[in-house]
């Protein structure tokens, strides 16, 4: 039975300081959308992965083969599999579409094997392939630390005005950490205020306590995610910020006109353009 792997925002990114291992503590408000891919898992004799999208790999390297692979293993099954990817969340984009169609495999091939793991040990299972898999595993409103698996649920966040634009342009993740000076920047987001603007829907104060330390490093090397950044706010945007490592730009906005005239603007610029509300259970 087809299921939906939802993509996520960042509605703030804070990077608390660099590990002795080379990764980053985060501090990040993460959200589920409701622009999401299409996952397929069957039972089979053979290994095989399909995707409708020509530039995703379907061997070994594939996020969903990994993710598969790891629970048959670990329960030590010689099992098959076949994997269907409908592709509709941007490859390369900041949403952790790879993530979150890691994340739907693994509760698919836990159930459809009955390999009896909590979501507790998928979570952790997910960890070792994926930092933003854990989350993907719950979807919803999280306050997610860490390298991005310690997570503590918060009050959903239910808005239904969201643009999202991704600009034709690749940002390698582990690029834009390498590249982030930590010790250069002054001004964090203020994650408990972020926390309190949700709750009470106030999105107009987002400007004034989130953010993404990411976006310092990509939009540096690509204005045009400034550029995009400030046409939503032309276009009467309460908020808009880079999600993940980018170059996704989201805007939230007030009422259907101002949202509307946006979308038809970006996207005959953009085709990935999408209008998307938050999805609280995945």
């Amino acid at each position: 039975m087809p299921k939906n792997a939802y993509a996520k925002i960042n509605i703030s990114l804070d990077v608390v300081n660099k590990r002795d291992d080379g990764y980053h503590n985060l501090k990040m408000i993460m959200q589920t959308v409701s622009l999401y891919d299409i996952i397929t898992v069957e039972k089979s004799d053979n290994i095989s992965i399909t995707c409708t999208n020509p530039n995703v790999p379907c061997d070994e390297s594939n996020i969903v083969y990994k993710c598969a692979k790891k629970l048959l293993d670990i329960r030590d099954k010689s099992y098959g599999f076949k994997i269907h990817i409908e592709k509709n969340i941007p490859m390369a984009a900041g949403l952790a579409g790879g993530s979150s169609d890691g994340a739907t495999v693994l509760k698919e091939i836990n159930r459809i094997y009955d390999l009896g793991f909590t979501m507790d040990e998928l979570k952790k299972i997910g960890a070792t392939i994926g930092a933003d898999i854990p989350y993907c595993l719950e979807g919803g409103t999280y306050l997610c630390e860490g390298i991005g698996d310690i997570l503590t649920k918060i009050d959903d966040f239910k808005y239904d005005k969201i643009l999202l634009v991704k600009p034709p342009i690749d940002v390698s993740t582990p690029w834009v950490y390498k590249n982030l000076k930590l010790n250069e920047i002054t001004i964090h987001p203020d994650t408990d205020k972020v926390i309190n603007c949700l709750k009470n829907n106030n999105v107009s104060e987002l400007k004034n306590c989130s953010g993404n330390l990411l976006q310092t490093v990509t939009e540096k090397e690509y204005s045009e995610i400034s550029h995009i950044k400030d046409k939503m706010y032309s276009f009467g945007a309460s908020f808009s910020m880079m999600s993940g490592s980018g170059p996704s730009v989201f805007g939230l906005f007030d009422n259907d006109d101002e949202l509307n005239n946006a979308y038809e603007y970006f996207k005959l610029l953009y085709p990935d353009t999408f209008k998307v509300k938050t999805v609280n259970r995945v």
